[in-house]
């Protein structure tokens, strides 16, 4: 449609042009009054015409008013002025007084008036078939090129290429990238040790990362092409097109070696074969197919290096992973804390910071991010500040918007009855005075009553320092913190009228005490064994299927030893609170009028600092 309309409009303005040129044919002396001939002859019989001038059928008359209009008048073609005055009988007389001048025609104006009329309706259908036959050509141009790869690629002198010293973190991978680097900046040395570089380096990891960035810093550091192209660009409804897209774009990356082909998300095309819904000559396995034998097909010493990148390398297909192909696999951790410090180093640059934000504060605030949400919350803490109409980022603002990050917005205009208030304040309540007397649990950073996102309220706790293993006794801490608030409800309020708000922490609890019996074999009943092998369909990519290898007897006991740890942590929970019941309700008190709690004013509530000996994987955050 947009294709038709184009041509609609430029064929309007040509034809409009030319009609513009017709009428100037006429020039400027296309104003004169016409008369016929009669009348021509009644003016000079009368001695009104001063001259006549003769252009080819055209006669131009000059009366002797000057202030008078000119006049023109049309003669017969073939027919001589002289037989016209003589013919209509005019005297020797006037005719003596007049002037007669004879003009030759100009030939252009012959030309055009003749052949125009005849010419222009071919020219219109000349043009309009010639935008028609355009358009049908780049169809076919674009049919043609259908199985070729578009790559976004990016050169060495490029603008915005990325080195190494655009990615804040990820030592241990960098190290690793550091070998492919070096043969790429000098083959050589390596071709002479008989060393073979490795054809594909994997990049695994979780979303955010930064893989993507890493493969375009190696090539930045290496200062050579870049293809990159994502997994899913390659598979389209026409069998055969995602293997001709492979061929095309390692032919490219092969004529422009030194280079690297990046694949983004390989995951989409080299799932495990033999798995999905289009049997063994679907679309996606043919494509991988190509991928396996294109990176088989050149000389290790080419100059090309396959980089790609999934978070799901357990999916991947084994001939993918096998020497030869995708040979090395570099791990991309999630940040730790220093890490952390130098990510929000680099997205704190150009954003006005105050003087009281330290980022070593923020990255112990922030464990389990990664480098995406980092750039997320500095992003957000600049939009916060903008909307409070500051000047600075301040540390209020960075801390709001790590809350937003991980339970969104506030939502301060929900109403809430006195009674579900109070209901929200010591269900929180319960949470934190466990959290914060338990030994093993995380420090409890804030407690708050307003409500984010689909909680009620929340009691955000979070460790001093990165840990990456989880014992038996700090599970059994967080289990009774988990069943703090549902203990403390009905402590408060009756067993007959707790509320729906528990429903999220004993989905949690059960959870993690299901997942201590049956994958970390801490159940003293059932020994230190797995129970279930958990199995994955490709095609939908979620864990929806777990193997039984345990019998119905074993269930019966997994189910028992999964209620004697809940009924242990609520046990626990209960006792807790029993104790503390004062520091309890004076935090209720506090939670009702101020709404939420940071943790230097839950440290003066409870009367003590909180003394912890564990440091937890990441943030927890009871509802």
């Amino acid at each position: 449609m947009k294709s038709f309309i184009k041509n609609f409009v430029i064929i309007f303005v040509v034809l409009l042009v030319i009609a513009g040129g017709l009428s100037m044919l006429r020039g400027k002396d296309s104003s004169p009054e016409i008369i016929g001939i009669a009348t021509m002859v009644e003016e000079i019989n009368a001695g009104k015409v001063k001259k006549v001038a003769v252009e080819g059928d055209t006669l131009r008359i000059e009366l002797v008013d000057s202030a008078a209009r000119p006049q023109e008048v049309k003669k017969e073609p073939g027919e001589s002025f002289g037989d016209i005055m003589e013919n209509y009988g005019v005297s020797a007389e006037a005719r003596k007084n007049l002037a007669v001048e004879v003009q030759d025609e100009s030939a252009w104006k012959f030309w055009a008036a003749n052949l125009i009329p005849a010419i222009l309706p071919l020219i219109i259908i000349i043009v309009f078939f010639y935008f028609m036959t355009r358009g049908v050509q780049g169809m076919n141009q674009k049919a043609m090129g259908f199985g070729q790869s578009n790559p976004r690629q990016v050169k060495p002198d490029d603008k915005d290429r990325k080195t190494f010293a655009d990615v804040a973190g990820a030592k241990e991978a960098k190290a690793e990238l550091e070998e492919v680097v070096e043969f790429l900046r000098d083959q050589k040395k390596f071709v002479d040790m008989g060393a073979k570089i490795p054809k594909g380096v994997l990049l695994m990891g979780a979303p955010g990362t930064g893989k993507t960035l890493l493969a375009k810093a190696v090539a930045g550091e290496a200062n050579v092409p870049f293809f990159h192209m994502s997994g899913s660009e390659f598979v389209e409804m026409f069998v055969g097109v995602g293997a001709s897209r492979v061929r095309d774009l390692f032919g490219k990356a092969k004529r422009a070696a030194p280079a690297i082909v990046f694949i983004d998300e390989i995951d989409a095309v080299g799932r495990r074969r033999g798995a999905g819904l289009g049997g063994g000559h679907d679309e996606r396995e043919q494509t991988l197919n190509q991928i396996l034998v294109e990176m088989d097909g050149f000389d290790p010493n080419l100059g090309v290096i396959v980089m790609a990148a999934t978070n799901r390398p357990d999916v991947l297909d084994p001939a993918l992973l096998r020497p030869g192909r995708f040979d090395r696999r570099v791990t991309v951790d999630m940040p730790d804390i220093k890490d952390r410090e130098e990510i929000i180093a680099v997205h704190s640059q150009g954003k006005p910071l105050s003087k009281d934000v330290t980022i070593r504060r923020i990255a112990e605030r922030t464990p389990g991010f990664s480098g995406a949400d980092l750039a997320n919350l500095m992003n957000e803490a600049a939009i916060v500040c903008v909307r409070r109409n500051k000047k600075e980022i301040g540390e209020r603002e960075i801390l709001d918007s790590i809350e937003k990050v991980l339970l969104g917005p506030e939502r301060k205009s929900r109403v809430m009855s006195e009674r579900d208030k109070k209901t929200t304040a010591y269900h929180e309540a319960g949470h934190a005075v466990v959290g914060y007397l338990l030994p093993n649990c995380d420090p409890i950073r804030k407690i708050s009553v307003i409500s984010r996102g689909s909680a009620g309220g929340y009691t955000l706790k979070m460790p001093t320092e990165d840990k990456h293993y989880h014992t038996l006794a700090q599970f059994k801490d967080d289990l009774a913190m988990a069943m703090g608030g549902y203990v403390a409800e009905k402590m408060i309020f009756g067993d007959d009228q707790v509320s729906t708000g528990p429903s999220s922490d004993l989905r949690t609890a059960t959870k993690l005490a299901r997942n201590m019996v049956t994958r970390y074999g801490m159940s003293e009943l059932l020994g230190p064994r797995t129970f279930g092998e958990h199995e994955e369909l490709v095609f939908l990519g979620r864990e929806i299927h777990e193997e039984r290898d345990y019998s119905d007897k074993t269930a019966e006991d997994i189910d028992k030893e999964i209620r004697s740890l809940v009924s242990e942590a609520e046990t626990r929970a209960r006792k807790t609170l029993t104790d503390n019941r004062d520091k309890m309700d004076k935090m209720v008190v506090v939670l009702m009028e101020k709404e939420t709690l940071e943790q230097e004013e839950l440290e003066l509530v409870m009367g003590a600092p909180q003394k912890k000996n564990f440091s937890g994987p990441g943030i927890e955050i009871a509802g």
